[in-house]
């Protein structure tokens, strides 16, 4: 059993900008695409709607036949589904083969919940009409964010944001603070902004920290984030800022389409699905994600997350330093009176101001005054150790070597080294040594986040992916978002298999580094269809593991024999058969029009990205080991089809096929049943076909424009 369902983040550039040369697009202010228009659900009229009228504007969803089947569909599906895996586990498993029997299972079992959560999704699609008009004098920035791309690249953008018909200011925020880029701009009257002093030598955060620099340069009432390659159609706020006159709306998302694919589309740029039903869907639970480009947010919103997100991890920073220090306190107590009464007195000040903090602090007690009186109450316990002997300490102290509370680069947050406080309770450190670290944790506690650039980071610094972190703590704060399914800005996909790689490493790893840190299972303030709208994206990049044991079994049975299903016989049939067919009823009706084989191709083929980046984002968060942030190449690579990205790939195809012509060899001779050796065989084609999408991406050599031309004159 196999999941038929793609990966729910789209291809988009989750570095600064684009990810192409700019000179492949054209007319890009026409709205061309016939798969992300406008739905042709309940329209409002922009002259019904008063300027002064209330703020919230709600537009019906309608009961459709769509949305009854899709309903329907998904029941019938979660209950066969139910009914094949619980089949599977109590009398299909064979337990004699349980090294293979176990993990098809529990791929299967996983396969199971993402189709769940797929069905979830689609139970509430929205399929929203036309915006009311904007806001009576609704200000807007417009962001550019860029790094290192093509100068005119970044120029055609700004050229067209400055366009935009609704009043507005443009910026071009220039994380390479390149001159040229800046006398471009200042030439076509364009605002220019980079990096303040304040970031010299701090964390940078990425995209997320060149957006927060520019939120507190600006005054826009809301924000129109583009990536350099996103050229807006004109009208792309008239047609959004209407959905702002619910007061509480912080995000208005429309689609992300490129114009440089072909209709083939062998690197699966397009994410036709997830513009569309997936977005849809979330829409309908109040969960629409933001996507980093193409969206409109209220500046308020954000600083309200900022201001919450700062106290958030100074709290955060407190508990941390008082756990680690409670930590040290208990492990010296016990040789304490070796020490004398000075000694001994001082360590038990310092454990009561201790237990005092964090009681406070779990009172409710502001992190201000919590961490003012116990820095009075540490040093009243460090004037009790005056008389010792300053200099052996000192020298116990480097030889600890670190202070058991640091700051991660990557995130700016302070987490404890393990390593260093280890080294502190293993070497039978006493109290001196114990009351000196504490100490100089206590001083180390930061209200004002010295170390970071700003203390307010109204976008989310905690993931590679700061569009869905934020999105997450929006809907947690209680404001409500928006999808607007209709393409008004068009961009540029990756045109070489490296890039596109490289590319989905990193939204792979962000959305994992989102879920190691802030699990919205337990995420307060989320509802629970919120929850599991967050969930269902997260868990789809688990799919890796799930697909190195469907493409392992059939070759497993096939060479030896081992099946890891106690019968193919009409059992199995009679349970697989009717939830697949279920299965894929409900994807057709979802996706009806939208072409999805390639997202479904790509949820497979990948395995091996997905793995590493699931042992990376745990690498970092757990470890505190870097992910080694590279700016994702902005044109195409050129030279020889880059074969090496994708020898495992390759090497899965090519046991596949050995496997089918030794499985058909053992049949012939009589070693191996007739029945089960056909399954399998269809399993290895339909395998085969699905990683066949890596031959072509690696054969790729980047989109054509007349060889679009031809094929469109050829229709």
């Amino acid at each position: 059993m196999t999941s038929n369902r793609s990966l729910e983040i789209p291809v988009d550039d989750r570095d600064e900008g684009s990810v192409s040369d700019h000179s492949t697009l054209e007319n890009h202010s026409t709205l061309d695409n016939p798969q992300a228009v406008q739905s042709d659900g309940p329209v409002v009229d922009d002259t019904s709607v008063d300027d002064d009228a209330l703020s919230t504007v709600e537009v019906p969803v309608p009961w459709s036949a769509r949305r009854f089947l899709v309903r329907a569909l998904a029941v019938l599906t979660v209950a066969l589904g139910a009914n094949y895996i619980v089949w599977r586990w109590l009398f299909s498993v064979n337990w004699a083969a349980w090294p293979l029997a176990v993990p098809l299972i529990l791929a299967e079992t996983y396969s199971f919940v993402d189709g769940f959560l797929f069905g979830f999704t689609m139970w509430r699609l929205r399929e929203r009409g036309k915006a009311p008009k904007p806001p009576r004098g609704a200000t807007v920035d417009v962001f550019i964010t860029t790094y290192n791309e093509d100068v005119e690249m970044v120029m055609t953008t700004a050229l067209a944001a400055q366009a935009i018909r609704h009043p507005h200011e443009t910026w071009v925020l220039d994380d390479g603070a390149r001159p040229e880029m800046r006398a471009a701009a200042e030439a076509a009257g364009i605002g220019y902004l980079t990096r303040t002093e304040d970031w010299k030598d701090r964390p940078r955060h990425a995209k997320a920290g060149n957006l927060n620099n520019a939120l507190f340069m600006t005054s826009g009432e809301f924000l129109l984030i583009l990536d350099a390659d996103q050229i807006p159609s004109p009208d792309i706020l008239d047609l959004t800022l209407g959905w702002f006159r619910d007061d509480q709306v912080a995000l208005v998302q429309t689609p992300q389409w490129f114009t440089n694919v072909t209709d083939s589309d062998p690197l699966g740029s397009q994410a036709p699905l997830f513009y569309g039903p997936i977005q849809q869907g979330k829409d309908g639970w109040n969960a629409a994600f933001f996507c980093g480009s193409n969206a409109v947010l209220r500046r308020e919103a954000l600083m309200q997350i900022g201001v919450a997100g700062y106290v958030r991890e100074v709290e955060r920073a407190v508990r941390e330093t008082l756990r680690a220090a409670d930590r040290i306190l208990r492990t010296v107590h016990k040789n304490a009176d070796e020490h004398g009464p000075e000694v001994r007195e001082a360590l038990q000040e310092l454990r009561l101001a201790v237990r005092a903090a964090r009681a406070e602090l779990a009172g409710g007690d502001a992190v201000g005054q919590v961490t003012w009186r116990f820095q009075q109450r540490a040093r009243v316990a460090s004037r009790l150790t005056v008389s010792a002997d300053l200099a052996a300490l000192t020298a116990d102290l480097e030889a600890i070597g670190g202070m058991a509370v640091h700051t991660e680069p990557e995130s700016g947050l302070p987490v404890i080294d393990e390593r260093a406080l280890a080294a502190l309770t293993a070497r039978g450190s006493s109290p001196l040594e114990a009351l000196a670290q504490v100490h100089e944790i206590v001083l180390a506690i930061d209200v004002d986040r010295a170390l970071e650039a700003q203390a307010v980071m109204p976008m989310a610094t905690i993931s590679v992916t700061e569009d869905m972190a934020t999105a997450m703590r929006l809907h947690a704060a209680g404001w409500r978002t928006v999808y607007h399914h209709e393409v008004l800005a068009h961009g540029l996909a990756p045109e070489d298999l490296a890039t596109m790689l490289h590319q989905r490493l990193r939204w792979s790893q962000g959305t994992l580094q989102v879920l190691l840190r802030e699990n919205p299972l337990t995420q307060r303030g989320l509802t629970v269809p919120q929850r599991m709208m967050y969930l269902a994206t997260m868990w789809s990049y688990l799919s890796g593991f799930a697909a190195v044991v469907y493409i392992a079994a059939p070759i497993v049975y096939m060479l030896i024999g081992t099946s890891p299903v106690i019968s193919f016989g009409g059992p199995f049939f009679l349970h697989l058969l009717p939830f697949l067919l279920a299965n894929q009823l409900l994807f057709l009706v979802v996706g009806w029009g939208v072409k999805t084989w390639r997202g479904q191709q790509y949820s497979l083929a990948l395995f091996p990205l997905w793995i590493r980046a699931c042992t990376t984002a745990v690498g970092n968060v757990v470890f505190g080991r870097s992910l080694g942030f590279v700016v994702t190449p902005k044109t195409r690579q050129v030279g020889a089809p880059a074969w090496h990205l994708v020898r495992p790939q390759l090497a899965a195809m090519g046991l596949l096929v050995f496997a089918a012509v030794v499985g058909v060899v053992r049949m012939v001779v009589g070693q191996a049943d007739i029945l089960p050796t056909s399954v399998n065989m269809v399993w290895i084609a339909y395998d085969l076909v699905v990683l066949s999408v890596i031959v072509q991406a690696a054969l790729y050599r980047g989109f054509e424009p007349e060889t679009a031309d031809a094929v469109e004159a050829g229709r």
